[in-house]
C-alpha cells in the first residue's frame, strides 16, 4: 500500500516539473493533480490501516474440547472429520483438547468437567454417553454431539421435534432402521429367529433394537433380545445369542464396535451371520450393513461448530443434522466364509 501511495506522489511531482514553463494555468492544473494524488494516497493508507484493524479483530483464537467415548473406527472417523472441517474453516485460530474416555461414562463426566473448568469455547461430545455428560456438565458452553442416534432418547426429551434448544445441537448417525430390517430380510429370507445383541447401558442401542424388532416382526421373524451390561459379559451373551439365533442384528453400539473380534470369534465358527448397524462393526464381525460415512458426519459437525464460534449461527436455533446418504456394504471375507450370496448393488468394505 505504501509503495503505491509513494508512486502516486512522485508521479504528481514529475508532472509539476515538466509543466513548470507552461504558464500559470498549466501550473494550477498540475498542482490540482498533485493534490488529488496525495489525497488518494492518504485514503489508501487509511483503508490499509482499517484493513489491518479488522484483521486484528478477526484474529481471535478458539479452544475446542473433544470428549470421545471410546476408540473405534466410526468414532475416530467422526472426530477426524470434525477437526479437518474446523481447521479448513478457521485455520490456526482453532486448537483442540482431545480426550478419550476409554468406554467409561464416568470418565466422560470427568473430561467434561475439566473442559468447563478450563473455559473451552465449544465442546464436541462424540457418542451418546459423552453427550449426556456434557448436558449435565454445562448449560452455557456450546455443545455439539456427533455419532448420536436419537437426541430425544439420549437427552430425555419427550416429543422431540428435531431441535434441542439451549446450548446443544449436533449430528445424528441414525440410519433408516426399517431399511436395515429389509436388508436382513433380503439376505436371509428363510431365517426364523433373529437375535438382537446390544449393550443395555446405551440408550440409543435400546432405541434401535426396539425399532428393528418391530420391523422384523412385521416381516414374520421371531426376535429375541440379548442385552449385555458391558464388555465383561459380552462374550457370554454373544455365545448364547449365537446358539439360539439364525441371524444376529447389532445396532450402532459402541461397546460392540470396540470389541468386534469377540463377536466374530463366536459367531463365525457357529455359522451365524451378523447384520450390523454401521460399517466399522460390519468390518469386524458382520456380513452386511446399511451405513453412513462417519467422517462426513464429523465434517458436517465441524461446519456447524465454525458457524457457532464465529457468531454466524445461534446454537439454540440449530436443528439436528442427519447424514445425507446411506450405502449398502458387505464384508467380503465373512460373507465368503459363511457362504452368503451378496446382491450386486452392495459395495465391498475395503480391508
Amino acid at each position: 500500500m505504501k509503495k503505491k501511495a509513494l508512486s502516486l506522489i512522485l508521479a504528481g511531482a514529475m508532472v509539476l516539473s515538466m509543466s513548470a514553463c507552461g504558464g500559470s494555468k498549466e501550473a494550477e492544473t498540475t498542482a490540482a493533480a498533485t493534490e488529488a494524488a496525495t489525497t488518494a494516497a492518504a485514503a489508501e493508507e487509511t483503508s490499509a490501516e482499517a484493513d489491518t484493524t479488522e484483521a486484528a479483530a478477526d484474529g481471535q483464537t478458539y479452544n475446542v474440547g473433544i470428549c470421545q467415548l471410546v476408540q473405534h473406527d466410526a468414532l475416530d472417523a467422526a472426530t477426524k472429520g470434525f477437526k479437518d472441517a474446523l481447521v479448513e474453516e478457521l485455520g490456526d485460530a482453532v486448537t483442540f483438547d482431545e480426550q478419550n474416555a476409554q468406554g467409561d461414562s464416568n470418565t466422560c463426566s470427568t473430561i467434561i468437567n475439566s473442559f468447563v473448568s478450563s473455559g473451552v469455547d465449544l465442546i464436541l461430545a462424540n457418542a451418546t454417553p459423552a453427550l449426556q455428560a456434557a448436558q449435565a456438565g454445562t448449560n452455557e458452553i456450546p455443545i455439539l454431539g456427533t455419532s448420536v442416534t436419537e437426541y430425544g432418547v439420549a437427552l430425555g426429551i419427550d416429543g422431540f421435534d428435531g431441535t434441542v434448544g439451549g446450548n446443544i445441537s449436533g449430528t445424528s448417525d441414525l440410519a433408516p432402521l426399517d431399511e436395515q430390517a429389509a436388508m436382513l430380510n433380503e439376505l436371509f429370507p428363510d431365517a426364523k429367529n433373529v437375535g438382537l445383541l446390544y449393550c443395555s447401558a446405551e440408550a440409543n442401542s435400546q432405541y434401535q433394537v426396539d425399532t428393528v424388532k418391530a420391523a422384523l416382526e412385521e416381516l414374520g421373524y421371531t426376535c429375541q433380545y440379548y442385552a449385555f451390561s458391558d464388555s465383561n459379559d459380552l462374550s457370554t451373551i454373544a455365545t448364547k445369542a449365537a446358539s439360539e439365533s439364525d441371524v444376529i442384528y447389532v445396532p450402532t453400539d459402541n461397546t460392540v464396535a470396540a470389541n468386534t473380534e469377540i463377536v466374530n470369534n463366536i459367531c463365525q465358527p457357529e455359522g451365524v451371520p451378523v447384520i450390523a448397524g454401521e460399517e466399522g462393526i460390519c468390518a469386524g464381525c458382520g456380513v452386511a450393513t446399511l451405513s453412513i460415512s462417519y467422517y462426513d458426519l464429523g465434517v458436517g459437525t465441524g461446519k456447524m461448530a465454525a458457524k457457532i464460534l464465529t457468531g454466524e449461527a445461534d446454537i439454540s436455533e440449530m436443528p439436528i443434522e442427519y447424514a445425507p446418504q446411506f450405502t449398502k456394504k458387505y464384508n467380503a471375507s465373512i460373507a465368503e466364509a459363511l457362504g452368503v450370496t451378496i446382491p450386486d448393488d452392495y459395495v465391498a468394505i475395503e480391508e
